[in-house]
């Protein structure tokens, strides 16, 4: 078993950056050599204050985000749209935010890069917010390993852990069941955050904890998948099938729990990882 990628999305919803180093927090994975911004610090609200995702403007997966420093330039891919540079606010107006059923304070980042975004959604009065570290949004205390533990603007959990035996085992059945169409898919339909290379498909449902490096994780929770399995992380279309979650949920459907792949993580100690270097072939 290798660590074959290490991802962490600055803006929720937006594409990832990839990591050859990357530095584990509680809140979830940072660039090793620039760790100013962790795993969804920031995200998108509407005027209510409640999260935009791409389960409503899947065209979120064509924003790239670059970090440079403290400034961060967002570029919409593919579009003649022209890229913004910003330095994120740490201090300023503060306005109640809701992910899922948590509400919370987060900075407001300015008009100009909420402008930014209202072009690209369609979306009047959206704001681009930070998270504030000073008001936690906390774990669920049914899966958390100590009391009041932070989580960022992510869906519930710092960790997503997914396995590249998985994935070939469900482009298997997609290949099966669509034998003249290109339906297979990359793993950023699932935007994991560390994905492990192993020989057998969801061996990951099987453990409790898992040591990558120096650093130990509690495996807490599948995740259940939604929609946005369903778009294509590079152009932002979505599958007119709605596959592969079609597809996943013939055999990785639990009931009243939701469609699962892939395993949620809350990281025991901090550190540092480093994404393996392919094996050299024996002479």
């Amino acid at each position: 078993m290798k660590i074959k990628e290490l991802i962490f999305y600055p803006i929720k919803s937006c594409r990832g950056i990839h990591l050859s180093h990357a530095k584990v927090g509680d809140k979830g994975l940072s660039d090793y050599n620039n760790s100013l911004y962790y795993d969804r610090t920031f995200m998108i609200v509407d005027e209510s204050g409640k999260f935009i995702t791409q389960r409503q403007h899947p065209q979120l997966a064509r924003v790239i985000v670059t970090i440079d420093g403290e400034k961060i330039t967002l570029s919409f891919d593919n579009s003649s749209m022209d890229s913004i540079t910003f330095t994120p606010q740490n201090q300023g107006n503060m306005v109640e935010v809701q992910v899922w059923g948590d509400r919370t304070l987060a900075i407001d980042q300015g008009k100009e890069v909420a402008q930014w975004f209202q072009e690209i959604l369609s979306v009047k009065n959206c704001r681009l917010v930070k998270q504030d570290d000073y008001n936690i949004r906390a774990i669920n205390p049914q899966y958390s390993t100590q009391s009041n533990q932070p989580v960022s603007f992510a869906d519930g959990f710092p960790y997503l852990l997914t396995n590249t035996a998985s994935l070939d085992y469900l482009n298997q059945k997609l290949e099966d069941k669509y034998p003249h169409q290109q339906q297979q898919i990359s793993m950023d339909r699932f935007r994991p955050n560390i994905v492990i290379e192993t020989d057998t498909p969801f061996i990951e449902d099987t453990w409790e904890n898992i040591t990558l490096g120096e650093i130990k994780f509690k495996i807490v929770k599948p995740c259940s998948r939604c929609q946005i399995t369903t778009t294509n992380q590079k152009t932002g279309m979505v599958n007119s099938l709605n596959e592969p979650l079609k597809t996943l949920s013939t055999f990785r459907n639990i009931p009243q729990q939701g469609i699962m792949f892939g395993q949620n993580m809350i990281a025991l100690n901090h550190g540092k990882l480093t994404q393996s270097p392919p094996l050299s072939p024996s002479p």
